[in-house]
């Protein structure tokens, strides 16, 4: 299989006003895009753009979301790349594949969004073989980290960083940490996805201390549910006429 046929085809438009972010990962992803908007007069005075950013934190807290609103909101292509989905057995072949990835994204001038992203870094075995394998897999990585352009992005998103070299995660500037939703939180992140759907299907007790993802699914199964009862109760009172 080519390694391109592994590159995600996601083609959904984020806003960044569609992302639930607190205050401080708000300001920081604000603070990148407007240091992207403005790289060549930094670049004049010699100082580095925040290129290589790590999301990290819960599953389906919104790290994916993010990394294609920020794509959006600089108006450049994302790659997306699943590690999970790439690391094989052979890992020079690994390294080759994820060196290509990494070449197309800098032609491109792209974001390059690494998801599951602790694959390459979390422990592989125990014998020396194995160990000495994934070191040089990191090796290489640590590499193509540092030698990536700064007119390209570089985002990955792990939901277990404590099991990632510390020699990769020092390679990025900006880390960024994606906490469960308060109450408060995903009530307005509720009111926000129910707002198209009538008043009287939204009418269903909410669950807290979950996901935006998981909070998602079952709001609309609920829409899902309720819609179904009224096209029954249509059908029945056709029929009934």
């Amino acid at each position: 299989m080519n390694v391109f046929d592994l590159i995600i085809n996601d083609k959904e438009v984020v806003s960044l006003e569609d992302v639930f972010l607190n205050k401080y990962n708000h300001q920081n992803i604000q603070q990148l895009i407007k240091e992207y908007r403005y790289v060549e007069e930094l670049t004049k005075y010699g100082l580095p753009v925040n290129n290589k950013i790590l999301l990290q934190g819960h599953s389906g807290c919104g790290k994916t979301t993010t990394a294609k609103a920020i794509a959006n909101a600089l108006g450049k292509p994302i790659l997306i790349l699943n590690l999970s989905n790439i690391v094989c057995s052979r890992i020079g072949e690994t390294s080759q594949n994820i060196k290509q990835v990494f070449d197309k994204a800098a032609r491109e001038k792209a974001v390059l969004f690494l998801d599951e992203f602790d694959q390459i870094g979390k422990e592989r075995g125990s014998d020396d073989k194995d160990v000495g394998e994934m070191r040089r897999l990191v090796n290489t990585i640590i590499q193509l980290i540092d030698y990536y352009p700064a007119n390209a992005l570089l985002i990955a998103a792990t939901n277990h960083a404590e099991i990632i070299d510390l020699a990769l995660l020092r390679r990025f500037q900006l880390r960024i940490n994606f906490e469960m939703p308060s109450s408060g939180i995903l009530d307005t992140y509720y009111d926000k996805i129910l707002k198209p759907f009538p008043a009287e299907m939204q009418n269903f007790e909410r669950q807290y201390n979950i996901s935006f993802a998981e909070a998602k699914d079952y709001a609309f199964t609920k829409m899902k549910s309720a819609l179904i009862e009224k096209l029954e109760r249509e059908e029945k009172n056709l029929k009934s006429i």
